[in-house]
């Protein structure tokens, strides 16, 4: 089941407010130019940031996601027509033929068991053609970025469109490594209504993240830096083997 923060009405129409300017997509635009690209596959698409982007450049775009709320968020954007769009998970996509999977927003971290963390990749590659490519990301467990939520206990405060001022508190709940686990309080204050989000993430080190890939069916070609953010993350580019279907 997705987090509230994806899944609330409510909170699936603050996200991109407080999501920023989302500089992190340029690399996966860059990437997705450097090989014949035409049909991408954007898992865990939320809002349909990236999705959308994508598509005006002129691919044809897949976006999946688990949270109803946050699709019906992206389908009424600019553009939104020219994605098509997929209510459910990764481990049961139809058969597309991709020539590019992506997961931003560090997605991989959400998977906490290595069997749903298995079936995932398993899913994608079956989705994708062979030596399709798979790019997503993840935090560098030894930047211990939990360190940094924890110190930043001032809210902040956006005006949302439709909704007015809205409020956010971060506090990191728990750090039972590798699964760090934390809460978002929203406060819209208009009308007074408070909406809490918690969440758990897995933090795996490069070494786990490239035998996961191996054992279910992807060549890693290269781990890069986030342009965006150098040093805090892992930037996989993995391709699909052909015994991975």
């Amino acid at each position: 089941m997705p987090d509230a923060i994806f899944a609330h009405p409510l909170l699936a129409r603050v996200y991109d407010a407080f999501d920023g300017g989302r500089d992190d997509l340029d690399a996966y635009l860059a990437i997705a130019g450097e090989l014949p690209t035409e049909l991408v596959l954007d898992v865990g698409c939320g809002t349909g940031s990236l999705a959308i982007l994508l598509a005006g450049r002129g691919y044809r775009v897949v976006g999946v996601d688990p949270a109803e709320a946050s699709l019906q968020v992206a389908k009424v954007k600019d553009q939104a027509e020219r994605v098509r769009w997929i209510h459910g998970d990764a481990t049961a996509l139809p058969a597309l033929d991709a020539d590019l999977a992506t997961m931003t927003g560090n997605v991989a971290q959400v998977f906490l068991t290595d069997d749903d963390w298995a079936q995932t990749l398993r899913g994608i590659g079956a989705a994708l053609r062979p030596n399709g490519r798979l790019v997503f990301e993840t935090r560098r467990p030894e930047r211990r970025a939990w360190l940094e939520w924890a110190a930043d206990v001032d809210p902040v405060t956006r005006d949302v469109p439709g909704l007015g001022p809205v409020e956010r508190r971060l506090e990191v709940t728990d750090v039972s490594l590798p699964f760090v686990s934390f809460r978002y309080t929203y406060r819209f204050l208009t009308d007074g209504v408070v909406v809490t989000s918690d969440s758990t993430l897995r933090f795996r080190g490069r070494d786990e993240v490239e035998s996961s890939l191996a054992a279910n069916g992807y060549r890693v070609l290269g781990v890069r830096e986030a342009p965006d953010r150098p040093g805090r993350e892992f930037v996989f580019v993995a391709e699909r083997s052909d015994a991975s279907r």
